[in-house]
């Protein structure tokens, strides 16, 4: 469960189980649309990482860079995102073609490129009416 307090402040902190992540309206931190983004580029960082661990290699000296690009509906949808990855010189090709492939793999790619069916709904809780 993910759950918000909502103020009055620029920054948003999202709650997840142990973690908390901030976003911000003001453009001092990402905002989630920006973190959407930064989640992809993260998702291929930890296939590298596995890929590497699988063939007994250090990841460190991989670079990833991912650019989204928008579609004809402008910047909230996203028609192309690039992932580019750059290896250090000690990796073989074998080595680089597993690590590409590993990331072609990354979890939250397919569930965006299978256009997942996702049913959300918004509803108000016993509890918040309640409080009010």
């Amino acid at each position: 469960m993910y759950s918000v307090d909502v103020d009055d402040s620029k920054v948003i902190t999202v709650s997840g189980g142990r973690h908390r992540v901030s976003y911000a309206v003001d453009g001092s931190l990402m905002n989630p649309l920006e973190a959407f983004y930064a989640v992809l580029a993260s998702c291929a960082a930890v296939y590298a990482k596995k890929e590497c661990k699988t063939m007994g290699i250090p990841a460190a000296g991989i670079r990833i860079g991912c650019k989204p690009f928008a579609g004809h509906g402008g910047p909230l949808t996203l028609s192309r995102f690039r992932t580019e990855v750059s290896f250090p010189e000690t990796f073989s090709a074998e080595q680089r073609q597993r690590v590409l492939q590993a990331i072609s793999e990354c979890a939250v790619k397919k569930i965006v490129q299978a256009g997942a069916e996702i049913a959300f709904s918004v509803s108000e809780t016993a509890t918040t009416a309640a409080a009010a």
